[in-house]
């Protein structure tokens, strides 16, 4: 028999004993309360602190802001699935989360790109920089990232939705994945599967070139410059931007064995904890402000207290 739209998905979670299913929602629980905070705190010294409103911090600011979403559409969800209180996802409720995630992270392939493209005008431009990369232009930008990224999931959503499901209804994930769904449909998924390949053609590849074409650029650039102190305050410039990007090109999806799914799944939460890190300490002007803001805070609850 089809599964109605109002039918369930059953989501396994990873196997393994209560004791350790406890400690995984722990190690979660922690990395998305560090998460939402770090990112949020990048979020508060750019809108706080008038020398960082700058495109560079602008296009910051909308990946830690899509890093608090996307975490808060996986990790609460994947808590109650360990724990058993939340092994169950209704069928539109599991086509929304796919559109979600999946749009989220199409979305910041398009921004590690745009930033890639600020710091090459940066590097390669500094004299005409805030002329080429004004703020109206560095909107566009962001806001075509954000479009571009949700209607080119859009497409596969709604393919995705109109599929049929005969059963079984168990995804082995703790998340709904369009791999998982096209491995549960009983109808034809060939034009599903050819369009999220054209889909991760343009989003990955594209974004991906454009990525490579701007730190050849950029590395092309530093190396022409004489004094190893300049060159330093070059690289400087864009080390937080190229730590991310290596680490979120590194990351892939596997969700076929349960080893793979629990590597896949910690690498991917990890990395979405290390990201604001990376711009605090690597980022001088973003670290200055941070230890600036420490004292102010210090005093603020010395004279709360009293």
């Amino acid at each position: 028999m089809d599964i109605f739209r109002d039918d369930e998905f059953i989501l396994l979670g990873f196997p393994g004993t209560w004791h350790s299913q406890v400690s995984l929602v722990v190690v979660f629980a922690l990395t998305y309360s560090l998460t939402v905070i770090g990112n949020a705190s990048i979020i508060a010294l750019v809108w706080m602190n008038s020398n960082l409103q700058t495109p560079m911090y602008f296009f910051l600011c909308n990946l830690s802001f899509l890093e608090i979403w996307y975490t808060t559409g996986v990790v609460p969800k994947a808590i109650g699935v360990m724990l058993g209180t939340s092994q169950t996802i209704s069928f539109s409720l599991c086509i929304l989360q796919l559109f979600f995630i999946l749009s989220l992270g199409s979305t910041e392939c398009f921004l590690l790109s745009v930033m890639a493209y600020d710091r090459y005008l940066a590097i390669c431009y500094p004299l005409r920089y805030s002329s080429l990369m004004s703020s109206i232009f560095s909107a566009r930008l962001a806001l075509s990232s954000w479009l571009g990224g949700f209607l080119a999931i859009s497409l596969l959503a709604f393919m995705t939705s109109r599929l049929t499901f005969c059963g079984p209804d168990v995804i082995n994930h703790f998340l709904c994945d369009i791999d998982s769904c096209l491995a549960l449909s009983c109808s034809d998924t060939g034009h599903v599967e050819l369009a999220t390949f054209l889909v991760s053609i343009i989003v990955v590849v594209a974004s991906c070139v454009v990525t490579l074409v701007s730190y050849i650029y950029i590395i092309s650039s530093i190396l022409k410059i004489r004094s190893a102190h300049g060159r330093k305050k070059a690289f400087s410039t864009c080390s937080a931007h190229l730590s991310v990007v290596t680490i979120w090109y590194v990351w892939y999806d596997s969700n076929f064995l349960d080893l793979h799914k629990f590597v896949n799944s910690f690498y991917r939460i990890l990395t979405l904890l290390l990201k604001p890190f990376f711009y605090k300490f690597k980022d001088k002007n973003v670290k200055q402000k941070l230890w600036e803001g420490l004292p102010r805070s210090k005093v603020a609850f010395q004279s709360a207290s009293v």
